[in-house]
């Protein structure tokens, strides 16, 4: 399998923590690229039509994209426990946790774009206040959420903390520990294993 993503991608970096948990990393070829919102990569653009990293390229030559149909394939390729859990109601309360957090990277990228990215006489000052918003609701229902991040690892865990990772990484200034200290102790727990060491960016 090749796996072409960023290195300061969330959602790559996801991926990339599934592939550890898994034991499934010696079999991924990792293929760094960059891709921004305002320039082309033919590559990812024949592969993803949507120009969005991260893409699996299978054993069998099948692109899958994005991060969430990639993490669940990974997971039907193991003899491990499944990361995402079977049965209800603890795979529907999983998955609409790690909907939050992927929805709180979505809302974190839009701003990073905006401030990094787009030139400063068209940056869009309410457009980033809506985007944070959704960033500070995201971070309070997570909270309020932190016990079901407890217990058996699933693919929850691992998008929330990514997710808590990227807010580090693009968005100290924003200091979400202050207002969510049960997110706080659970990312550092979970932000020691080695899957998230080993994929921390720099």
């Amino acid at each position: 399998m090749q796996l072409i993503h960023a290195p300061a991608s969330p959602f790559a970096r996801k991926v990339r923590v599934m592939a550890h948990e898994t034991g499934l990393l010696s079999r991924m070829q990792l293929l760094d690229t960059a891709v921004l919102p305002t320039s082309l990569n033919a590559q990812v653009n024949a592969l993803n039509p949507l120009g969005k990293v991260p893409v699996l390229l299978t054993d069998n030559g099948e692109a899958l994209f994005d991060s969430r149909v990639i993490c669940e394939y990974l997971d039907s390729l193991h003899d491990k426990p499944p990361l995402y859990p079977v049965d209800a109601p603890a795979r529907w309360r999983s998955l609409r946790l790690a909907a939050v957090a992927d929805g709180l990277l979505d809302a974190a990228l839009l701003v990073r774009y905006e401030r990094a990215v787009r030139p400063t006489e068209q940056q869009w000052d309410a457009w980033v206040d809506g985007q944070t918003g959704k960033i500070q609701r995201a971070l309070l229902t997570l909270e309020a959420q932190a016990g079901d991040l407890q217990g058996t690892l699933d693919i929850a865990q691992i998008t929330v903390a990514c997710a808590l990772g990227y807010l580090d990484f693009r968005f100290a200034e924003l200091d979400w520990r202050s207002a969510a200290p049960a997110l706080a102790a659970f990312h550092a727990v979970f932000a020691t294993r080695d899957s998230m060491r080993l994929t921390a960016p720099v």
